[in-house]
């Protein structure tokens, strides 16, 4: 039986991707009581690492899609650690970095990517309480990164 956010995704015709593998030595998720933490998610497509810099290589609406894919990873990283979406009760923090020039102010539109993401597919509950900030640069010179927690059954 399909699950009601996977149901969702198929209605906005959003795929999952598989999740990605730890970069480094750390884990992907942790799940403590009834709360997901999940890891940092860079910016990556079907063609493989979303790179650049807001504010000289990238736009805002590139850097916004950077994060919604950042967001399809931070989706794709919870349906492994609770093998269903349902499971999920609210998204209750994102953590958003955004590699930019010194002079670039707008990474609160650039991640609003993920939130809008997490909205259109988790509705009320999707909305969440949210950091979005520069970074001189990020791992792999990608664009975006951003981690999550989660409220879980």
């Amino acid at each position: 039986m399909t699950s009601a956010i996977e149901a969702r995704l198929s209605a906005l015709n959003i795929t999952l991707p598989d999740a990605p593998a730890p970069a480094a030595n750390y884990v992907p998720f942790v799940r403590t009581g009834n709360q997901l933490f999940v890891s940092g998610q860079i910016s990556a497509g079907p063609d493989g690492l979303i790179t650049g810099k807001l504010g000289a290589d990238l736009g805002i609406e590139e850097g916004a899609a950077a994060a919604r894919r950042c967001g399809l990873a931070l989706m794709a990283q919870a349906r492994a650690a609770l093998g269903d979406l349902d499971k999920i009760k609210r998204v209750v923090k994102l953590v958003g970095f955004v590699n930019s020039t010194a002079d670039f102010t707008d990474q609160p539109k650039v991640v609003n990517g993920c939130s809008d993401l997490m909205v259109e597919v988790f509705g009320d509950a999707g909305r969440h309480a949210r950091s979005a900030v520069s970074a001189a640069s990020l791992p792999m010179g990608v664009a975006v990164e951003i981690e999550a927690i989660f409220e879980v059954e």
